[in-house]
């Protein structure tokens, strides 16, 4: 597969996800993932473009600079789940949704940039963002028939997310930088207008 071909790929997929951008974030979706556990987790990662981008861009990230690829994305799983478990409890955080904003500004970067962390560090910088990411989830699936299958499934969809955006890190790895950094800049640049946007909100 072609690095063109790829990014054909993963724009087909960010169109077909981006009517659902607002519906991951905490109160816009009109119940739309509270009825039926698994099936409803496994979908809410990729009924948000915000979400969908963080968690392909992780895994792209992790096996294009990373020794230990897995990392990364465990780090932001385990944190996901940590903070899906506060959001449903009830805890608010200020600024959750810039959170999510800038995770996707800076996770462009490090992508389009191919920065080289250490593993812990990465892994803190991931996990941090993660939990904001988590806490939105959990607040939408507080009212889920089985919230237990319904975190399980939202736990699946991140980890099929980190997993194709690993397979894309690493057919991009010993390629040319450009579609990595175009990539990651198209990314990052999503992040910036969602802060713009939020700023302007």
């Amino acid at each position: 597969m072609t690095p063109r071909s790829l990014l054909k790929i993963i724009a087909t997929v960010a169109c077909a996800a981006a009517p659902g951008v607002a519906l991951a974030h905490i109160g816009n979706d009109a119940g739309l993932h509270h009825g039926s556990g698994f099936l409803a987790g496994i979908q809410h990662p990729f009924s948000g473009l915000d979400h969908l981008c963080a968690m392909v861009a992780v895994g792209v990230w992790s096996a294009m600079t990373a020794r230990r690829v897995w990392l990364a994305p465990a780090a932001f799983a385990a944190m996901l789940a940590g903070g899906a478990l506060l959001g449903a409890a009830g805890l608010v955080l200020p600024g959750v949704e810039p959170a999510i904003a800038a995770s996707l500004l800076i996770i462009g970067l490090l992508v389009a940039a191919r920065v080289h962390l250490t593993g812990p560090a990465g892994a803190l910088l991931i996990g941090a963002f993660a939990l904001f990411h988590g806490i939105a989830h959990g607040a939408e699936l507080a009212a889920a028939t089985v919230f237990a299958a319904a975190l399980a499934g939202v736990l699946a969809g991140t980890i099929l997310l980190h997993l194709s955006g690993i397979g894309v890190g690493l057919t991009l790895k010993s390629r040319t930088p450009w579609p990595a950094r175009l990539l990651g800049g198209g990314v990052a640049v999503f992040g910036a207008v969602l802060l713009a946007r939020l700023a302007a909100g």
